[in-house]
């Protein structure tokens, strides 16, 4: 990563987040096939939908058969962490027009934005609608054609996690806290260290009290109220 906001710079930066959305987007394409959409289907959900989790609990719903109404529930409730994030960048598009801030936010997801914190390291805490759109927009068509291909050749994948498609996204974001940080000279890396494991215990505790749709906002709010403790009491 370097200083510069512009396209240019935002195509470099963001394609080796590409695999991750590669693979997980293969593994929808796979699902769906297998749940009986056809490619169209598949495509059409995540140009609309565009939420990895969200549509993977949408097509399971979908065949057993659940309710309109809880399908949507559900999928608010899983892509609910996205307003945390809309919160966080809109504070750096102040100045800029409502249709740019509609189009941050409504094409925002969280290798963007993980991408975004990491880019501040080196813009001196600044990002503009250039780099950020064009980053957004890169992720969405190569989720979008993903998708479509892996319903494509879901004929052919009975069980997409013989392949170690289904670890992708999860090795893209352990690439990306890595560089986040090593990058972040604001605060220690025994600050950064005391915060991940806390998240841990905080997800393996929460995996046995809350609901897995609302484990990840709430997990993500006690794991900032944590942080921020740490940071003005110890450090």
């Amino acid at each position: 990563m370097n200083a510069e906001l512009n396209r240019k710079t935002a195509i470099k930066e963001v394609l080796p987040t590409a695999f991750g959305y590669i693979g997980i987007g293969i593994a929808f394409g796979i699902v769906s096939k297998a749940a009986g959409l056809s490619a169209l289907q598949a495509g059409l959900m995540s140009l609309i939908a565009y939420g990895g989790s969200a549509q993977f609990i949408i097509v399971s719903m979908l065949l057993v058969h659940s309710p309109i109404i809880s399908i949507i529930t559900a999928a608010f409730l899983v892509n609910s962490r996205m307003i945390l994030m809309s919160l966080v960048t809109a504070k750096y598009f102040k100045n800029d027009s409502m249709l740019h801030n509609i189009l941050i936010g409504s094409l925002l997801t969280d290798e963007s934005f993980a991408l975004a914190m990491n880019k501040l390291n080196y813009t001196n805490n600044k990002l503009n609608f250039a780099w950020f759109d064009t980053a957004n927009w890169f992720a969405y068509f190569v989720w979008f054609f993903s998708s479509v291909l892996g319903a494509l050749v879901g004929i052919f994948i009975e069980n997409p996690t013989n392949l170690g498609i289904d670890f992708a996204l999860v090795a893209m974001f352990i690439g990306l806290l890595y560089l986040q940080m090593i990058s972040d000279k604001s605060l220690k890396l025994s600050l950064q260290l005391l915060v991940v494991v806390a998240t841990f215990i905080l997800v393996y505790l929460g995996l046995i009290f809350i609901p897995s749709n609302l484990l990840i906002i709430i997990v993500t709010l006690l794991g900032c109220a944590v942080g921020m403790v740490l940071k003005h009491v110890f450090f």
